[in-house]
C-alpha cells in the first residue's frame, strides 16, 4: 500500500469518525489510504457506515472528526454512481448523461462527442434518444455510469450500483466496469454487500466492522487482470472468497 505521508497523490483518511444528530455513531477511527489506480471495495454488514464513508470521501458529508488529504484538484473530477440510477424521467439518456456538463456551464453543441462517447463506452450508443421508462434496469444503471464517466473523473465512487439487478445482468456489468476502469485508469472506491462481487472486481477489499464502522482488515486480491467470467469458477477465486468470508465473520 502507498504511504499517504510520502505520496501526495494518495487519498488518505486519518481518524475519520461520523456521528449524526440522532446520536447514531456511524464511523469511528477510520484509517485508510487509496492509491492512484486502485480498485478498492468497502465490504461489510448493513448499517456499518460504508455508504457514509463513501460520501465523506466524495465531499458530500462532513466527518465529525479526523481529516482527509486529497491529491490536488481531485474533488473537481469525481464521478458518483448511486444505488438507484436517479435519472430524470422526462429526459432522454443523452440529456441525463449531459446533466453534469450542463451544471458545469458547458453548452450542448460543444459536448456532443463527449456524451456520445460516454454512452458508447457503456454499450448504449444506440439508445441516446430513449427515455428511462423505455430502458431495462441494467440499461438505466449503464446510463448512470455513463453520466459519471462523461466528466472523465480521476476518482469514481460507486455505492452498491448493482444490488437490485438480476445475477446475469450484475455479472455483465461487473465485467463492463472492470473494462472501463482498465481503459481509463481512474481510481475506484466501490461499496457492496457481496463477497463474490468484491473479490471479482477489486485490487483491495477493505472489511468494515458493524456500527460504528471501523476498518477490520485490508486484503489485497492478487488475481491478474483482465478478469474474465471463467475466473468465477477457478480455485484461486474460491480461495479468496473463503478468506474474505472468514475475515467478515471475525469482524462481526
Amino acid at each position: 500500500m502507498a504511504n499517504p505521508e510520502a505520496d501526495a497523490r494518495v487519498i488518505a483518511l486519518h481518524g475519520i469518525g461520523k456521528s449524526f444528530r440522532n446520536g447514531v455513531e456511524a464511523l469511528a477511527g477510520i484509517e485508510l489510504a487509496v492509491a492512484p489506480g486502485d480498485f478498492v471495495t468497502l465490504l461489510g454488514p448493513s448499517g456499518c457506515g460504508k455508504s457514509t464513508l463513501l460520501r465523506i470521501i466524495a465531499g458530500l458529508v462532513e466527518p465529525s472528526c479526523g481529516r482527509i488529504s486529497y491529491p490536488d484538484d481531485i474533488l473537481r473530477r469525481v464521478g458518483f454512481v448511486f444505488q438507484e440510477p436517479t435519472l430524470m424521467p422526462w429526459a432522454t439518456a443523452w440529456d441525463n448523461v449531459y446533466l453534469p456538463l450542463k451544471l458545469a456551464g458547458e453548452r450542448r453543441h460543444g459536448v456532443g462527442d463527449r456524451v456520445s462517447r460516454a454512452l458508447e463506452a457503456v454499450g448504449l450508443d444506440g439508445f441516446a434518444d430513449a427515455y428511462p421508462r423505455q430502458l431495462s434496469g441494467g440499461m438505466r444503471m449503464r446510463v448512470s455510469i455513463a453520466r459519471a464517466l462523461v466528466t472523465d473523473p480521476q476518482l469514481l465512487l460507486l455505492d452498491e450500483p448493482f444490488a437490485a439487478l438480476d445475477e446475469f445482468t450484475r455479472f455483465r456489468l461487473n465485467e463492463d466496469l472492470l473494462r472501463l476502469w482498465q481503459e481509463r485508469r481512474c481510481t475506484v472506491v466501490f461499496v457492496t454487500h457481496s463477497v463474490f462481487e468484491a473479490v471479482f472486481l477489486s485490487s483491495r477489499v477493505v472489511i468494515m466492522t458493524p456500527r460504528p464502522g471501523r476498518v477490520a482488515a485490508d486484503c489485497a486480491i492478487d488475481l491478474p487482470y483482465p478478469r474474465a467470467r471463467d475466473l468465477r469458477t477457478s480455485p484461486e477465486y474460491a480461495a479468496y472468497c473463503r478468506r474474505i468470508s472468514g475475515l467478515l465473520d471475525r469482524a462481526a
